[in-house]
């Protein structure tokens, strides 16, 4: 963990360095209250500021990184917390000013998806965005890392415990690779074994929170964890609908994007994001009932395009209508025509949404799956 774990109280730090939205701010801290909430830690305080011009060296210029410094020391926080992302040098140089550990956006994200992982590919795609995002950062206040065992080297004639750990670092990191080098080929063959069946397959993408599992659940029956968390699901789930009677369908449902999503976890992530880029249909779940559903739906979108997936046929299903007043749908339904308004929760509007998929993923022959196949009885692919 980069802080200490249970016993952590931390003082948020939200910076808005361009021009944003007039509720960017407050946004900015919800959903750091949110990760930190997730991460078990306790908020003792938060500071605001824009930030036109940040400093190279600290991020913060040293009067304001001063006034943070009392504040955080007054309200008992033993942690910062930031809303942006920090170089390096940056957490060394706050961390010393300070003498309190600083943690980024990235790093908070991070530990979070540590916590959520449960498949081992899951925990193989975390543990490589962690070594990557640790690596440069090793020997600041706030890193605290155990040592990686299995017998990874020993310190060479004249190393240092540093450079020993770095060694072990990058040694550790080829070997996650290669591990998810197999998980990648692993995945191909199942999407070819759909292609030969000529299964389609419907993607369910969006926002962390929007729904996902829960539309995944009611869809097909399935038990896919649900908990009202960021990132309660990183861990991809293939499931058969049993409501539409079409036995060429499967459904997949994702991990949750997120505004300014680091380009670090795309890239350990890209086995498991490879099922949205390869899907046939994309179903974008966004939770019309949130205060900006345009700034999300804009987060999603910009995911999308960045892992090749941006062209893909898209139906946009408005979730939670049952938390929204009459006058609230009508005016989301107004922005987006073509959005279908849902309740995974309640199960409102799937018929409609059955009825766009067939409009864009037209019935194949169906080629009976064969004895065994794990996707054709509801497993995980």
């Amino acid at each position: 963990m980069i802080y200490q774990k249970g016993r952590s109280r931390a003082y948020l730090v939200i910076l808005q360095t361009w021009q944003r939205s007039k509720s960017f701010l407050e946004e900015s801290t919800q959903e750091m209250m949110e990760l930190t909430r997730s991460c078990l830690v306790e908020v003792t305080g938060v500071t605001q500021a824009h930030l036109p011009h940040p400093s190279p060296s600290h991020f913060l210029r040293e009067g304001k990184l001063e006034e943070i410094r009392q504040q955080a020391k007054a309200a008992g926080a033993n942690t910062l917390f930031f809303n942006v992302d920090l170089t390096p040098a940056q957490v060394r140089n706050i961390e010393k000013f300070t003498k309190i550990p600083a943690v980024d956006r990235t790093g908070l994200i991070l530990d979070i998806f540590g916590r959520r992982a449960k498949t081992s590919e899951g925990k193989l795609q975390v543990e490589l965005a962690r070594l990557e995002y640790m690596l440069p950062r090793l020997g600041g206040l706030g890193v605290v890392f155990s040592r990686l065992g299995g017998g990874i080297g020993t310190r060479g004639p004249g190393e240092t415990e540093l450079e020993t750990d770095r060694r072990k670092f990058r040694k550790r990191i080829q070997s996650v690779k290669e591990e998810l080098k197999k998980v990648k080929k692993h995945r191909e063959l199942l999407r070819a074994g759909r292609r030969r069946r000529r299964l389609t397959t419907v993607a369910l993408v969006g926002y962390t929170n929007a729904g996902k599992s829960t539309l995944l659940n009611a869809l097909t029956g399935a038990s896919t964890y649900v908990e009202d968390k960021l990132f309660a699901t990183l861990d991809t789930t293939t499931r058969a609908p049993k409501m539409s009677g079409r036995k060429d369908l499967l459904f997949v449902d994702t991990v949750g994007f997120l505004r300014d999503l680091p380009h670090g976890l795309i890239r350990a992530f890209h086995a498991t994001l490879e099922e949205v880029s390869e899907a046939d249909v994309l179903v974008h779940v966004l939770d019309a009932s949130a205060p900006s559903p345009q700034d999300t739906k804009a987060a999603v979108e910009k995911v999308l395009g960045e892992i090749g997936a941006g062209s893909k046929p898209v139906i946009l299903a408005l979730n939670k209508a049952d938390l929204m007043t009459r006058e609230a749908q009508d005016r989301i339904q107004g922005e987006w025509p073509a959005g279908i308004l849902i309740s995974a929760k309640e199960k409102l509007g799937f018929r409609s949404l059955f009825a766009r998929i067939e409009q864009l993923a037209p019935r194949e022959p169906f080629a009976e799956f064969p004895q065994g196949d794990e996707a054709a009885r509801g497993g995980g692919a």
